[in-house]
């Protein structure tokens, strides 16, 4: 069966391993300022339409931002399935399993409201998928942390969302760090280049992204506290920087997957981003961490 990994896999893939086995950012070519910013065009329009759904969803907020959650989940779990199978048939029919149990952690969260079910759904999905998987004699110890991570996120945006104080707030927050991390990262990168961050997982990126990415969260989020909820702005500006390193860590973590298995881009779903996966990366570890604090301290990241 035909699968968003096994598209990937193309004679173009072989092209960007060569080049990027000798240290070379196919997104960086020595082509002139126009090669550079060449993708720039259906990124803007593909993030300009994923941001009208998003927003009109977590707006609303309830069961849409639940089936926000889940229909992202999903996508991303489907995705990564189909890394994992690339190479061992190709995505199955019983690989269903796997997105589909991915996508009922968010609604399970929002209508139980509370994490636990979600949890416990997900903890069910994993021993399931685990024995399909030695079963059938695949490689299993991706599963695990295919589905926590994923599943998790995905429960965990929606925790947040439905926080009673600040939950509109603190996903607009988010997801403005995630963005902002992403542009500052995009600009300074090719603007500044320099040393790659980690050329053996991802050839493009260099610590001037990194640093252009986390000074911009830094600012946006520190802006954006001052001019909604008006609390804290120093905490926050420091919370806004470590969702923003730890975005580019989920990034980098998607790309050593990606690695692993031979695979580029984890789909052709979204047009000059690749796949869910890898436009969502980084937004879901930065829900996770973001997850974390507020578990920890009961509170609010707006709340001191």
């Amino acid at each position: 069966m035909l699968s968003p990994a096994s598209l990937a896999v193309t004679g173009d893939t072989a092209r960007w391993r060569a080049k990027a086995g000798a240290g070379v950012s196919e997104s960086a070519p020595n082509g002139g300022s126009a090669a550079r910013f060449s993708d720039l065009g259906p990124r803007l329009v593909s993030a300009a339409l994923m941001g009208l759904v998003a927003v009109t969803a977590l707006t609303l907020g309830g069961v849409w931002s639940a089936l926000l959650a889940a229909i992202a989940g999903g996508a991303m779990a489907w995705e990564y399935r189909a890394i994992l199978t690339a190479s061992d048939g190709g995505f199955s029919r019983r690989d269903a399993f796997f997105p589909a149990i991915v996508a009922l952690a968010p609604l399970a969260a929002h209508f139980e409201g509370r994490f636990t079910p979600a949890l416990l759904l997900l903890l069910g999905g994993i021993v399931v998928t685990i024995s399909l998987d030695r079963g059938g004699g695949r490689d299993w110890r991706w599963t695990a942390p295919g589905i926590a991570l994923l599943g998790g996120a995905a429960a965990a945006f929606v925790f947040l969302r439905d926080q009673p104080q600040y939950g509109l707030e603190t996903i607009i927050w988010l997801v403005s760090v995630v963005v902002a991390t992403d542009v500052g990262g995009y600009f300074a990168g090719r603007l500044i280049g320099g040393p790659k961050l980690a050329p053996s997982l991802s050839p493009g990126k260099t610590w001037s992204g990194l640093a252009g990415g986390v000074g911009l969260a830094c600012c946006v989020g520190a802006v954006f506290s001052a001019a909604t909820t008006g609390t804290y702005l120093q905490e926050v500006c420091t919370v806004s920087a470590i969702a923003a390193l730890v975005a580019q860590a989920g990034d980098l973590g998607e790309s050593a997957v990606k690695r692993r298995f031979g695979v580029k881009d984890a789909s052709k779903l979204i047009p000059g981003h690749g796949g869910a996966l890898d436009r969502l990366d980084g937004l879901m570890a930065a829900t996770l961490i973001t997850a974390i604090l507020t578990f920890a301290r009961g509170k609010e990241v707006f709340v001191w």
